[in-house]
């Protein structure tokens, strides 16, 4: 028996044809896309600064008005007197809350 000659044209055509199908199922493919969703605008949060007296732990004894920080330091003296773990004032910042 003899073989059957395959032609090397009728290769290069079958082969460009399924190219075009897999082209054509991936332009489908990408013109079905997902839902795009609105993002949420970002809720402002609001902040105010305090004077904080902390102890030498960074554990937070008071807390005063901005406007008040002689009055932090202050307090941050008389519990630092007495051999007692030296205080610090140092800014905070908190959210205010909306009402």
């Amino acid at each position: 028996m003899a073989r059957r000659v395959v032609s090397r044209k009728d290769k290069i055509a079958e082969a460009e044809a399924t190219e075009a199908e897999k082209s054509a199922k991936k332009a489908k493919k990408a013109k079905t896309s997902k839902r795009k969703t609105k993002a949420k605008p970002a809720t402002e949060v609001r902040m105010k600064m305090y004077w904080g007296v902390f102890s030498q732990s960074l554990k937070r004894i008071a807390v005063f008005e901005y406007d008040q920080k002689t009055e932090a330091e202050k307090r941050a003296e008389e519990l630092s007197k007495g051999g007692k773990s030296p205080h610090f004032v140092q800014k905070v910042k908190e959210e205010i809350g909306l009402d």
